[in-house]
């Protein structure tokens, strides 16, 4: 299956989102302080890509 450039930005979008609510989830599950905070950084990140996934996704759209 190929993919166009807008469908392969939506996908990275929701994997990127998907990985946020997950790296949330864990961090505030984990006993382990240091783990946690590394976690809580990764969610962070994630949560900028997905952002410059959804602003480069809105140009898409609004063709």
């Amino acid at each position: 299956m190929h993919l166009n450039t807008r469908d392969t930005v939506l996908k990275k979008l929701l994997d990127a989102q998907e990985n946020v609510r997950d790296y949330e989830s864990f961090s505030k599950r984990l006993d382990d302080d240091e783990v946690a905070n590394v976690f809580k950084e990764f969610a962070e990140e994630s949560g900028l890509q997905a952002q410059k996934l959804q602003e480069i996704l809105s140009k898409y759209e609004n063709r």
